[in-house]
C-alpha cells in the first residue's frame, strides 16, 4: 500500500512576517551598529562639547540664549550617519543581488518597501529618543555651572527633544526612499546630502529677497524647525515645517514604490 506524504502548507505572507524578516536583515548588517553608534555619538558628544564651549564663553545677554539648542546641536550633524544607514539598508541588497529573493518571496513587492520603512523607523526612534534625552540632560548639566540650563517642563523643550528624534527618523526614511529609488549606494548618499544641504548653498548665490522667501521651504530648515524652542522668523513653525519635511519624504517613498512596482530589479 502506497502512503502519500501530506503536501507542505505554504505560510502566508503577512505584514508582521515581512517586518520580522526585515528586522533580521537590519540587525545583521555591520553598518547598522556603526551608523547607529555614530548617530548617538554625534547627538550626545557634540551636544556636551558645545555646552562646555558655551560655559567657557558665556553669552553677553542670557535672555537671548537658547540652552536647548545647545544641548541638541549634534542633531544637525547626525543626519550624516542615520541617512547613510537608510540608504544602505536597501542599496546593500541591490549590490549583492539578495533583493531578488526578497521580492520573489513577497507578492506585490510593495510590502517589502513598507516593511523596511516600518522596521527602520522603529529602530531609529528606539535609538534617537534616548540619545536626544541623554544629550539634553547631559548638556543642561554642563550649562548649570553658569546657571544657563533649562528643564524639560519649560514650554517647547519637550517637543524640541522628541522632535529631534522624529527629525532624524524621517531623515533616515528619506535615505531609505532614495536608496530604493536609485538602487545604488553612492547615488543614494549623494542625492540625500544634495537634498539636505545643497539647496542652502545654492541660495547663497541668489538675491537676498529670493533666498529669504525660499529658505523656509527647503527640506532641512523645514524639518529642523521642530527641534528648536525659539523659532527663527525665517523658518516655518515647528509642526508646519516638520509636516512639510514629512511630505517631501513621502513623495520620495512614493516614487520609490512606483519604480519598485514598474521596473525589474
Amino acid at each position: 500500500m502506497t502512503h502519500h506524504a501530506p503536501a507542505p502548507v505554504a505560510r502566508r505572507v503577512t505584514p508582521v512576517r515581512v517586518v520580522r524578516s526585515e528586522w533580521t536583515k537590519l540587525r545583521s548588517l555591520a553598518s547598522t551598529i556603526w551608523c547607529l553608534a555614530a548617530t548617538v555619538a554625534l547627538v550626545v558628544g557634540v551636544g556636551v562639547a558645545y555646552a562646555a564651549l558655551r560655559v567657557a564663553r558665556p553669552p553677553a545677554d542670557p535672555s537671548t540664549f537658547d540652552p536647548t539648542s545647545v544641548s541638541l546641536a549634534g542633531v544637525q550633524l547626525a543626519p550624516f550617519a542615520i541617512g547613510v544607514l537608510g540608504v544602505l539598508f536597501v542599496s546593500g541588497e541591490y549590490a549583492t543581488g539578495s533583493i531578488r529573493v526578497s521580492l520573489a518571496a513577497v507578492p506585490g513587492r510593495l510590502p517589502v518597501l513598507w516593511g523596511k520603512a516600518v522596521t527602520f523607523g522603529l529602530a531609529t526612534v528606539a535609538v534617537a529618543v534616548p540619545a536626544a534625552v541623554v544629550a539634553f540632560v547631559a548638556g543642561q548639566s554642563v550649562l548649570s555651572a553658569e546657571h544657563l540650563d533649562t528643564g524639560l517642563g519649560q514650554p517647547g523643550v519637550g517637543r524640541a527633544v522628541l522632535g529631534s528624534a522624529w527629525f532624524l527618523t524621517v531623515v533616515g526614511l528619506l535615505g531609505l526612499g532614495l536608496g530604493t529609488l536609485l538602487r545604488n549606494t553612492a547615488a543614494g548618499i549623494s542625492a540625500l546630502f544634495g537634498l539636505l544641504f545643497a539647496p542652502q548653498l545654492v541660495l547663497g548665490l541668489l538675491p537676498e529677497s529670493v533666498a529669504d522667501a525660499v529658505y523656509r521651504y527647503l527640506p532641512t530648515p523645514a524639518g529642523a524647525a521642530v527641534t528648536a524652542v525659539r523659532q527663527d522668523p525665517d523658518t516655518l513653525g515647528p509642526w508646519t515645517g516638520f509636516g512639510l519635511f514629512c511630505l517631501y519624504t513621502a513623495v520620495v517613498l512614493g516614487l520609490a514604490a512606483w519604480r519598485l512596482r514598474r521596473r525589474d530589479v
